[in-house]
């Protein structure tokens, strides 16, 4: 017959003494093994966090024979966690980004924000909204480092690292907060002088279909962006046609130039070489008008001083009346 034995009084507290407490580990080993497992990489968590992948390899063997378990398979092409790995990670994740929030909020009470602002930006979006506020916004924020990268994927900004992602439209995640980021953008159909040397300028938008269109897609192996043109409080789209096509839009200009094709772009994108006559807008009385940009972060409880400081920066920089 099986006994329960229950412990009381000053017995219990003995006993629970005596229990074997957990492995002390570091915190600086906890979030070098937490940036290892998002990436399943050393050489990015190496770079996420400015150490070598041989500082963090060393880590991460330290974190293993401290708790006496194996946390990572490791072969010369991959890393992945173990089942013992997987587990840790699962609870430690929210545990270290509320450490994360925790401290980012005490920086923010100080009024003085720190740290590195970790941004995904198309390079169009950089160019035209973060690029002219830069140096400004270094001026106002002198403990504050911007580390930017330019792609035109819109993908995971959380799992990849950053901070902040900035791309045209609204449509995010549900944990995502959304915020408009300068006014809504129009789009002006221009080509190079030389185009029309030996062609004629078209005057309706039906003829764009006997030229070569500059096409562009939304992301590589994404659809084709399509011409939709403002007409009379209508919309009127064209299937153009062309011979080359781009996934961004700054190969798309540079075509134009050289005298491609004709290409339908974002006016401020443009403005520089409308002005110097590298090309020139045609069918003025038709545009397009595509969404504003915004900049997008996670829903945090405490939003971390240094991302408070850059996007109220940016929003207060790019603010237009009809933003």
């Amino acid at each position: 017959m099986t006994k329960n034995v229950i412990i009381e009084g000053p017995a219990r507290a003995e006993a629970l003494e005596a229990a074997p407490s957990p492995p002390p580990v570091h915190l600086p080993g906890l979030f070098t093994f937490e940036a290892a497992a998002r990436h399943l990489n050393f050489a990015r968590a190496a770079a996420e966090m400015g150490v070598t992948p041989t500082a963090v390899s060393r880590t991460i063997k330290n974190v293993e024979a401290q708790l006496n378990v194996r946390l990572f398979n490791r072969t010369t092409r991959s890393v992945s966690l173990t089942e013992a790995g997987a587990s840790l990670n699962a609870a430690l994740t929210p545990a270290l980004a509320l450490i994360k929030d925790s401290l980012s909020q005490a920086l923010l009470a100080t009024e003085q924000p720190s740290g590195t602002v970790r941004v995904n930006s198309s390079y169009v979006a950089y160019r035209l909204l973060i690029e002219p506020h830069l140096a400004s916004f270094f001026e106002n924020f002198p403990m504050i480092n911007v580390e930017i990268s330019l792609d035109n994927q819109l993908g995971d900004i959380v799992n990849a690292g950053f901070d902040v992602g900035i791309r045209m439209g609204k449509n995010v995640q549900n944990d995502m907060v959304a915020v408009q980021l300068g006014a809504v953008q129009k789009r002006i159909v221009v080509a190079a002088p030389d185009y029309f040397l030996e062609r004629d300028e078209p005057e309706t938008i039906d003829e764009l279909l006997k030229h070569n269109c500059i096409r562009q897609r939304y992301s590589v192996g994404g659809r084709l962006y399509d011409w939709k043109f403002e007409d009379r409080g209508q919309t009127v789209q064209i299937d153009v046609q062309g011979r080359v096509i781009f996934d961004e839009m700054r190969s798309v200009l540079d075509a134009a130039i050289q005298g491609h094709g004709i290409a339908f772009i974002l006016e401020d994108f443009a403005k520089q070489e409308l002005a110097n006559g590298m090309l020139r807008q045609i069918l003025r009385q038709h545009f397009g008008l595509d969404g504003a940009f915004h900049l997008y972060y996670p829903h945090r409880k405490h939003m971390p001083g240094k991302l408070r400081a850059f996007v109220d920066f940016m929003r207060a920089a790019n603010r237009t009346e009809t933003s």
